[in-house]
């Protein structure tokens, strides 16, 4: 259980709870054995009547009254001490499955892009609900049950031993046994429960993916291929829970026929007791409802042992997540004021995912309130010269600066705070397109949201919703189209009035009317602000205050555009190339 010592630490943070509800169940099984002890008297008045030992028949009836009424009461007492034990157990596990998800979705957010680039989505969803539920068991029914097993067994043996301790040892002759079958039985459905949540996460990522991409699948005629794919993955699935559920069938007849041997052996070796005079036909059915009362408990043994390796696999899943210590950390406790001086020196950068190395001793410097484009073939490096800036990852060699300070020196929220960023492949999330919008300033006013749609040039656009600014999107934005997206993620940027702009060809999917309009009102905007302008188009980088171009991750050229454009070279190419196509 040593992947389960995790969870140790929200034991302690709970723990004048998981006390109250512990106490109140130890309390409630010594009334529960209570009512063996009033039958098992019982049994013994009206067995001494029988025998003449007693002849009033009113101190009988007198004694078997007060017995029933003790029984009643000691049954609503365990009744209402069981009630609020389950409250206080069962909410203490609700507790701590909140605050493990917590944990799980801020280490996600902490940890690198790398590593959701090696991690499928469906993966990280089946361990943030499925895994994290299987522990929840363990914290919450699976404690309590034990709670209930161990003091019932402790107080019922101890009262069993103090009336007839040979019989009390005869009818525990089982226990040995049972603990043995469970512990060999534990192993295999710890190492079967680990396999089945590691189908559950395939079958959570294949769905996922197929949902995701279903507009592929749909224009590939890929039907009938996904669902074979998924119904295979989902036979696989089964079959390994069926093997799950198969050991731990073994279980449940094994306990009952434990349970069945103890009881013969209390009434033929305590029927031998009474009949040689040692002990009372009382005792003797004080034994059997002992050994009946001791049923579930030792069922639930079985049970309880399933949660508990069940989660142990799975808290085994969440740790490896956990354990993984981010490469970007926050050095710098203290927030940081950017004003967005950006300076690159010797820059070298490596992915290690493919060792592909992006960037090859770049420098350049910008000064705050200019423009930079960035112009370069798919795979030079520019989308990696805006992930450098947010420190998405840091750098192999070289310096990035920041405000002449060294970019590991600023405080990280600080930093990321201070961009507005528009990506490559624009996402925006199923919410409201007033949301989509505000996310990059939530307090921000509606007349806000509607200045950065239209300095955006998708204001028009949003009007003609039936809906407006309330139309709530598809996943990822589907509902609109690529050029619609980009703009709503580009006026999500403005509206968060950044130091430091960056645009990661986020023009690509609009016309060059558009693009135009766009770029007018991003000068105004950017006046204040340090603007990097990713593009595979010069009339996106045309205006912009220094211009370089990368190749294979160097910079072959730099300038401004009159200078570039009088210069032989690629971007004086693709200028003339752009031009003539513009023209036909």
């Amino acid at each position: 259980m040593k992947e389960l010592q995790h969870l140790n630490k929200y034991f302690f943070k709970y723990k004048w709870q998981l006390i109250v509800g512990v106490s109140m169940t130890i309390v409630s099984k010594i009334f529960l054995l209570f009512t063996p002890e009033l039958i098992g008297s019982s049994i013994d008045i009206v067995n001494e009547y029988l025998e003449g030992q007693v002849t009033d028949i009113a101190v009988v009836k007198k004694e078997l009254l007060i017995n029933i009424i003790y029984i009643i009461g000691a049954a609503l007492i365990t009744g209402v001490l069981t009630f609020f034990m389950r409250q206080t157990i069962i909410n203490v596990s609700r507790y701590i499955e909140y605050d493990l998800k917590n944990e799980v979705y801020k280490q996600y957010q902490i940890l690198p892009l790398k590593f959701y680039k090696n991690n499928r989505t469906g993966d990280l969803m089946n361990r943030i609900s499925e895994d994290v539920g299987r522990v929840r068991m363990y914290v919450g029914p699976a404690l309590m049950y034990s709670i209930n097993t161990i003091t019932l067994f402790v107080i019922s043996i101890g009262f069993m031993y103090k009336q007839a301790p040979l019989l009390t040892l005869y009818t525990i002759i089982p226990l040995p046994i049972l603990s043995f079958i469970i512990y060999k039985l534990s192993k295999e459905i710890h190492k079967r429960s680990t396999v089945v949540q590691q189908y559950l996460s395939h079958l959570s990522s294949s769905t996922q993916e197929s949902f995701s991409g279903i507009s592929i699948i749909k224009a590939y005629g890929l039907e009938a291929i996904t669902s074979k794919n998924f119904n295979d993955l989902s036979e696989t699935s089964k079959q390994k829970q069926l093997s799950l559920v198969k050991i731990n069938a073994f279980f449940f007849p094994m306990m009952i026929l434990l349970i069945g041997i103890s009881n013969l052996i209390v009434i033929y070796v305590g029927g031998l007791q009474y009949i040689n005079g040692e002990i009372s036909l009382g005792v003797i059915t004080k034994f059997i409802i002992y050994v009946n009362m001791l049923t579930w408990p030792v069922a639930t043994v079985g049970w309880v042992t399933s949660m508990v390796q069940q989660a142990e696999a799975s808290q085994k899943r969440i740790n490896e997540f956990l354990k993984i210590i981010p490469e970007i950390k926050n050095t710098a406790q203290e927030p940081s004021l950017i004003n967005g001086d950006i300076e690159f020196k010797n820059v070298h950068f490596t992915y290690n995912d493919t060792n592909i190395e992006a960037l090859k001793g770049v420098s350049f410097k910008l000064k705050h309130g200019k423009t930079l484009a960035i112009i370069g073939k798919t795979g030079s490096g520019k989308s990696t010269i805006l992930d450098l800036i947010g420190r998405l990852y840091d750098i192999d060699k070289g310096d990035i600066l920041i405000d002449n300070i060294p970019i590991k020196n600023i405080n990280l929220t600080s930093l990321r705070d201070s961009i507005g960023y528009v990506p490559q492949d624009a996402f925006l999330f199923s919410d409201t397109i007033n949301n989509n919008i505000k996310f990059g300033k939530e307090d921000a006013t509606q007349d806000e949201v509607i200045q950065a749609a239209k300095y955006a040039q998708v204001h028009k656009n949003i009007m003609g919703f039936n809906k407006t600014y309330d139309t709530v999107l598809g996943e990822r934005g589907i509902t609109l189209s690529g050029g619609q997206k980009q703009r709503i993620s580009i006026a999500r940027a403005i509206i968060k009035d950044p130091k430091i702009l960056l645009l990661d060809d986020s023009l690509s999917a609009v016309d060059t009317e558009t693009e135009e309009k766009i770029l007018k009102h991003l000068q105004n905007v950017a006046k204040d602000k340090t603007t990097i302008i990713v593009s595979h188009r010069v009339s996106s980088a045309k205006n912009a205050d220094q211009i370089i171009v990368l190749d294979d991750g160097k910079i072959m050229q730099s300038g401004s555009h009159e200078t570039l454009i009088d210069t032989d070279g690629y971007y004086k190419n693709l200028y003339l190339k752009q031009l003539s196509e513009s023209a036909k």
